[in-house]
């Protein structure tokens, strides 16, 4: 018989915010009327992009690694990822004085793989077209007699990451302007089902959409069909932060039961979005950050129009001149 799987709920992100207070900065929630325009909608936008490490990212890696016993965190922490949990995983590693090396692709950009190395964190490149990530982690792990940190698919993970939705919720309410619906990009799913995870108490109402790259929908797919499915090998976007190969056991098993459906963005429309931060909000927002910012920019849909739409930035480390060449209207 197969063992029921272990699902976080609204009180494991409960214990997760007391578990990052002091590390996790509450980021602003922002707007402009040129955006709601652009939208059709009134945009409420989380700004995890000003997080501490320029994502979401450390809200799950601090939850996950403060709970690592005192005997393990001599041998420290393995991580694959390609920037993002990397650099959160690096921060609360030295935070709370543990080894970490992250198994980055060789790919991955240039201001990520330096995040690591400023915090201490050791670093393994590896092509992601002909080597196995998690094979590699895995023996890396047993050589140092190391804990593997998931960039998604943890339970103490889903629940971190569901803090920063435990902070918009209140942030929307406290406005006077409780969430019809909330936009989030999605890769492996760790952020949007935690988010789910605080709407769903604090917000029931509030329907939850993941936003990804047009070519790497393995969310809506896999929404739509009932059951997991697979992005085809090779398929590349310029949001580098949310390509995963598929959604994972445990968020998918949340997703099904949370999440309302997908909206697919293109990389024109992803490039736009950027130029929009910058221009109206000033902040910036890498490619895979802005992914739920292009989803409601490009028009949300009719059941949208009019109502307020909360969306998730979630990151800021792009390359410089990427970012220069796309704010200076590089297609």
């Amino acid at each position: 018989m197969t063992k029921p799987l272990k699902l976080p709920a609204f009180e494991d992100v409960l214990a997760a915010a007391e578990r990052q207070r002091g590390v996790v900065r509450e980021t602003p929630v922002l707007s402009h009327p040129a955006l709601d325009e652009l939208a059709g909608a009134e945009l409420l936008i989380k700004a995890e992009c000003l997080q501490v490490t320029g994502s979401f990212k450390i809200r799950g890696a601090m939850n996950r690694l403060a709970q690592v016993p005192p005997e393990g965190k001599v041998a420290g922490v393995v991580a694959f990822s390609s920037g993002n949990h990397a650099q959160g995983v690096a921060r609360a590693a030295r935070l709370l004085g543990m080894p970490a090396l992250i198994v980055m692709p060789a790919d991955a950009p240039q201001v990520k793989v330096d995040g690591v190395i400023a915090d201490g964190g050791e670093v393994y490149l590896y092509d992601r077209n002909t080597e196995d990530r998690e094979e590699i982690c895995a023996r890396l792990a047993a050589e140092r007699g190391a804990v593997i940190v998931p960039s998604y698919d943890d339970f103490d993970i889903i629940a971190g990451q569901g803090t920063a939705g435990l902070e918009f919720a209140r942030q929307a309410e406290a406005m006077g302007k409780p969430l019809d619906h909330l936009i989030s990009p999605a890769g492996g799913g760790g952020l949007i089902n935690g988010v789910a995870l605080a709407f769903g108490q604090l917000s029931p109402a509030t329907k939850i959409w993941a936003a990804e790259p047009e070519a790497h929908d393995d969310w809506a797919r896999s929404l739509e069909a009932g059951e997991i499915l697979a992005n085809a090998p090779g398929t590349r976007s310029i949001c580098d932060a949310i390509l995963t190969p598929k959604p994972g056991y445990l968020t998918f098993a949340l997703g099904q039961r949370q999440l309302a459906g997908g909206l697919r963005v293109s990389d024109a429309e992803v490039r736009e979005a950027m130029r929009m931060a910058f221009r109206y909000l000033r902040v910036v927002g890498e490619p895979g950050g802005c992914a739920a910012l292009a989803a409601a920019l490009k028009g949300v849909p009719e059941g949208m129009k009019g109502k307020p739409i909360g969306v998730i930035l979630s990151g800021g480390n792009v390359d410089a001149a990427l970012y220069a060449g796309i704010i200076g209207g590089a297609a």
